[in-house]
């Protein structure tokens, strides 16, 4: 993983504890020494140097010999999407959503070729797909990420497309690349996206996007079903418009938030002035 950078300001010891972070993950929650250091590509002991610096920051903890993240790390992406107000925005409107529909709903951004988890609000469910904050996914196989892709301009999806998907999942091989274009140009037209058992048997969702103060797509907001219990037409018929609906109010709030003076005036100086 480390040794990739090129510039002359580039941190080489930074970019080695990013690499160690990113080695945990839902199949690998602990993990030794020998095997964090095989999986970042890094000499044990650098490996160790690092693990026990992180440790001492709060974002790694020794347990009976092996390291485990904390929660401390969620506060690397929560200021991601604090940053963009994206989560005060989102989360009540989300949150109305779910008590309407009875369903999850999440949003997610483009990163290469896969979406990000950035809110969610979910269900519990017998049978559910495992979503976190930060939990990524193939932008292809999923409706937030063929919303994000329709958005794209042709060269742009190109290189996307062409990116590997470091989600860690099997390529969905029931689409062919021109078949996918030819969706994402539907997508585009009529301003949603569906899923159907694209990424995992019995998940089935669709989405549509979210936009900037300049109407440019950022994001997607999606309804997850189980196959099981709802049906394609229910999906579209029931919780589309409502989805559609809400998009567009977390659009239009997120402009307002954009278009805010960013400058806090301190209560004290306003009063002293």
């Amino acid at each position: 993983m480390a040794g990739r950078g090129a510039g002359p300001d580039f941190v080489e010891s930074l970019a080695r504890g990013l690499d160690v972070l990113a080695c945990f993950d839902v199949d690998h929650r602990t993990m030794s020494l020998t095997e964090v250091a095989a999986a970042a590509g890094l000499a044990r002991p650098t490996a160790r140097r690092l693990l026990l610096t992180l440790e001492e920051l709060g974002f790694v903890r020794t347990t009976g010999g092996s390291f485990q993240l904390t929660p401390k790390v969620l506060t690397l992406g929560m200021a991601y999407v604090g940053s963009l107000g994206l989560w005060d925005i989102a989360k009540p409107h989300l949150e109305t959503l779910v008590a309407r529909t009875g369903e999850s709903s999440s949003m997610a951004q483009l990163d290469g070729s896969d979406i990000v988890y950035v809110a969610r609000v979910s269900v519990p469910k017998l049978i559910a797909l495992r979503v976190d904050i930060g939990t990524r996914f193939p932008a292809a196989q999923t409706s937030q990420g063929k919303v994000l892709l329709s958005a794209l301009s042709p060269d742009a999806l190109a290189d996307v497309l062409a990116q590997p998907s470091r989600a860690g999942l099997p390529p969905y091989i029931g689409r062919t690349a021109e078949q996918l274009r030819d969706e994402l140009t539907e997508i585009r037209a009529r301003g949603w996206a569906l899923a159907d058992e694209e990424l995992a048997p019995g998940v089935r969702s669709v989405a549509a996007p979210v936009r900037d103060g300049t109407g440019t797509v950022r994001a997607a907001m999606n309804v997850t079903v189980h196959a099981a219990e709802t049906s394609v037409e229910t999906l579209l018929h029931d919780h589309l418009p409502l989805l559609l609906r809400t998009a567009g109010d977390v659009s239009a709030e997120w402009a307002l938030w954009q278009s805010r003076p960013h400058v806090e005036v301190d209560q004290r100086d306003e009063t002293s002035a």
